[in-house]
Formats: C-alpha cells, sequence, structure tokens
C-alpha cells in the first residue's frame, strides 16, 4: 500500500533535517515525509566530522560556501540558544609554522576581509602568547569559529520534525523511482511513495540518486575517507582555540588540525585517503562496486594525476602513524606518538568533475519534480539552515 505526500526529503543528515523542518515552516499545512536508510539520523557525515562551526575564512568571495557560512554561522547559534544545545566560541589560530607560509597567511588575511569576516593578523609571538604550546612565525586569528555537536543538533531537529507532524522513515532505502505527471514514484524498502515534490539530500549516494530520478549530472562523488586521532596524556589546557594549518594551494584539502571537542579533549585530523567503498570508515571496509566505479571513472585518474604527490604523501601517512604525527608536530610540537589514540573516522562525499576538477563549491541540480544537494563539502553542517532555505526557496518556485 503506497501514501502520497506533498513533499518528501531523502537524507537524514543535517541539511536535510533542516529542510524538512524549513518546509514545515513554510506549508505548515503539508505532508511531509523525511526517509533514511539508517536506523537513526546522523549516521554518516554529520555524526562524523570535526564538529566546527566555520566562520567562512576560506571560500571564494561570492560563493555559495562564502555566502553560506557567514549565514549559518549565526543561524547555527541562534539554533542552539533557542533550544538549549550546546556550543563553544572558542575561536580559531591559523598558524604559519615558518616564513615560507606567511604569504599563504596574507593571501588568506585579503580572503577572510574580503568575505567581511572578523578577523586579526597576528605576528609569532602574538599568537604564541594566546598559545605558549604552539609553533607560529606569525598568525590569523578568527574569534568567531567555534566548535557543537551537529550529530545532536540533526536529533533534535529529527524530534521537531515529527513533533510537528512529519513522518520520518528510518531503516527505509529509496531503490529507484521515476517523474510522473503530476509528481514523483519514490520505490524504498519499506514499500512505494508519492510525493508532488522531493528534495534529495544523499551524501555519499548524490549522484547515484540525481542519476535514477533522470537528473543530468556530469561528475561522479568519490569518497575520501578522513582518519582522525583522539589526543591522550595531554592536560586539559593543552590549547584554547582550534589550531589549523596554513593550507597548501597545491593540495585539495585543507589539512590536520587539532580541534576542541565539546566532551572535552581534543583531536587531530583529518587526513584525506581515497575510501574502498562509499561508506568505507577503516581499510577492511570493502565495496566492490563502489570501488569499480571509482577506478573506472576517467575523472578519478584525471585528479590523481594533478594531486600524485599529495596523494602518495597521505597515503604513506595513514599507514605510518609517525608520519601522520609529523604533520601535528609542525605546530604542536609536544604532542607525542603515544599521545594518539583512536578515533572515529569519517568519510567525505567529494564530487569530481570528468576532467579531474574537484567540484569545490554546492552544486544543486533540478528536474521538473525533484531538486538534487549533489555537493554539499564543508561548512555544509555550519550552513544547514540557510542551505535549507535556499532550497526550499528554489524548490517552491520563488
Amino acid at each position: 500500500m503506497s501514501t502520497t505526500y506533498d513533499a518528501v526529503v531523502v537524507g537524514g543528515g543535517i541539511v536535510g533535517l533542516a529542510t524538512a523542518r524549513r518546509l514545515q515552516s513554510v506549508q505548515p499545512d503539508a505532508k511531509i515525509a523525511l526517509i533514511e536508510k539508517e536506523t537513526e539520523v546522523a549516521r554518516h557525515q554529520s555524526g562524523r566530522n570535526s564538529g566546527v562551526i566555520h566562520a567562512g575564512v576560506y571560500y571564494a568571495p561570492g560563493s555559495h560556501k562564502a555566502r553560506f557560512c557567514r549565514a549559518g554561522v549565526t543561524a547555527t547559534r541562534a539554533y542552539c540558544d533557542q533550544h538549549g544545545l550546546s556550543y563553544e566560541t572558542c575561536g580559531k589560530l591559523i598558524v604559519a609554522t615558518d616564513e615560507g607560509e606567511l604569504p599563504g597567511l596574507a593571501r588568506l588575511h585579503r580572503r577572510a576581509l574580503e568575505n567581511g569576516i572578523e578577523i586579526a593578523a597576528l605576528t609569532g609571538e602574538e599568537a604564541q602568547k594566546l598559545e605558549p604550546r604552539i609553533r607560529a612565525a606569525g598568525a590569523l586569528l578568527s574569534p568567531t569559529t567555534g566548535i557543537t555537536d551537529y550529530a545532536a543538533i540533526a536529533r533534535h531537529m529529527a524530534a521537531a520534525f515529527t513533533a510537528a507532524g512529519g513522518t520520518l522513515m528510518v531503516n527505509a532505502t529509496v531503490t529507484g523511482g521515476q517523474e510522473t505527471g503530476a509528481g514523483l514514484r519514490i520505490e524504498t524498502s519499506a514499500g512505494p511513495i508519492f510525493a508532488a515534490k522531493a528534495v534529495f539530500c544523499a551524501g555519499l549516494m548524490a549522484d547515484r540518486m540525481a542519476r535514477a530520478f533522470g537528473a543530468e549530472v556530469d561528475f561522479r562523488v568519490i569518497p575520501f575517507r578522513g582518519e582522525y586521532y583522539r589526543i591522550q596524556n595531554q592536560p586539559p589546557d593543552l590549547v584554547r582555540h582550534l589550531i589549523y594549518p596554513v593550507p597548501d594551494p597545491a593540495r585539495p584539502f585543507l589539512g590536520v588540525h587539532l580541534t576542541r571537542k565539546m566532551d572535552g579533549g581534543f583531536t587531530v585530523g583529518p587526513n584525506a585517503v581515497l575510501a574502498l567503498a562509499r561508506e568505507g570508515y577503516g581499510w577492511g571496509d570493502i565495496s566492490v562496486t563502489d570501488l569499480a566505479g571509482t577506478l573506472g571513472y576517467p575523472g578519478f585518474w584525471r585528479l590523481i594525476a594533478k594531486n600524485a604527490g599529495s596523494a602518495v604523501e597521505e597515503l604513506t601517512a595513514s599507514a605510518i602513524k609517525r608520519l601522520y604525527l609529523r604533520k601535528v608536530r609542525r605546530y604542536c610540537p609536544d604532542i607525542a606518538l603515544d599521545d594518539l589514540a583512536p578515533y572515529r573516522a569519517g568519510v567525505r562525499a567529494q564530487a569530481v568533475a570528468r576532467d579531474g576538477r574537484m567540484i569545490d563549491d554546492f552544486l544543486f541540480v533540478e528536474t521538473r519534480h525533484t531538486l538534487h544537494v549533489c555537493n554539499a563539502p564543508s561548512p555544509a553542517a555550519t550552513s544547514a539552515l540557510p542551505i535549507a532555505e535556499h532550497i526550499v526557496t528554489r524548490l517552491m518556485g520563488a
């Protein structure tokens, strides 16, 4: 027996949940369902990230990332304040560990100012006065950067969604479907459902869902595992801020950073290595289908060719813990090998174009009755509420 809804959201991460709640706010009488294949929400990217409320320092001016992140900082804090959820505005230091990194630091400073981000340039002495255990030739202080627990925010959104009359379908996998004249039919492991409109926030499965419902996409999601360690044997005041390296413009990711956690203590990470399955959180997690899809995609090999040096370095640092530690000790020399304890990994869903270009910004693709969030990189969690507003505005045709 099938059920019909005014709108369906596929994907129970924080962006999908924020979208479902936004739909309820603009159409309070609508019948809305959210479909999640896991037994609970926030099992993947939303529950396996650094927990950082990003200020928006890094992003190209005028991009979705820059605009959504700037609005998302305020929106995330306001949501937490309204609902009694925890967060901390601890600030972030982006540190240049030698004089060779100072030009990159200066470029970041200019970009932050272009984005209207509160930022302060510090000398090495000023940075080390703030953080005595950090090595720095110079730094940027982002005072509005913070930390929170995005999985807790997602669970709160799920509870609010069902309390407002929404239908949360967990343990239900979307297996296919098609658009019709009046809407679309969605096949799920729990049976078929019909909807006038649907939003797909499918994360690691975004490209597959888009193609399944007739969207034209010329990219593939390549899964990159980000490995973290929890810091042990160190004092609780090891650092007061988040500590980030200056990103290397020749490398596709930001680099290993030292992050305070809401439950106390610190983590370092993530690195970026190819995952052998789209939900491959360890080297033993292998999907022949997923791996064949990656290795058979020309864009993957073009990406590797452009980033061969960093790919080898990330892979060896994953395999040899001492090499991972070397990345951390560049800016925090007090951390020793025995201080690195196991911590959960995450997998980043990175959209890669056929020419090997990593799609850097948010990507939305529409059909007559659907909207697909095809690329939602960091700062998606920070930006979930303004992203949801953007999605619903587009879906409603306003």
